[in-house]
């Protein structure tokens, strides 16, 4: 089953803060909703352990992710392959990051994903809802996360 996910949001952080967050190993096992590890095994290529649930049903699933294409700090592109309990999936995204005038920045995505397996059988419908709450998760952290970090930076 396809999937397709595209938006806009505005971080309150400069381009360059939000790029170094982005390509932070450390700052997404965080932010990525049911993220358990993100583990670098090649320049801008990990291996992720997420736990996740779709309607009532929970899993655990193994993938791959790539950071490819990357002109910091404005665009990158980003493949992700993944299997485990409840099915499999592939997909593959692109972001844009650009500056506003009152020093935050504009983050643009688009993408696109193919699921397979039991998590499939949840329909369509159900399967954008769940990725468009989990994206909003996304972005609720990274923007707590860059928030903290302005403010420390701030202060120091």
């Amino acid at each position: 089953m396809k999937l397709d996910l595209s938006g806009k949001e505005v971080i309150n952080t400069s381009p360059e803060r939000l790029w170094e967050a982005l390509n932070s190993p450390d700052v997404l096992t965080r932010c990525i909703p049911g993220c358990k590890s993100m583990t670098e095994t090649a320049p801008d290529h990990y291996d992720v352990l997420m736990e996740l649930k779709v309607a009532a049903v929970g899993g655990t699933f193994e993938g791959k992710v790539a950071l490819t294409e990357k002109q910091p700090p404005s665009t990158c592109n980003i493949t992700v392959s993944g299997e485990g309990s409840l099915g499999n999936g592939t997909g593959k995204a692109s972001f844009t990051i650009t500056p506003e005038p009152d020093g935050a920045s504009l983050l643009t995505y688009e993408g696109e994903g193919e699921i397979g397996g039991l998590v499939a059988g949840v329909g369509q419908r159900i399967l954008k809802s769940v990725s468009k709450h989990l994206t909003g998760q996304f972005f609720k952290a990274l923007r707590k996360e860059c928030e903290a970090s302005e403010a420390e930076r701030k202060a120091g």
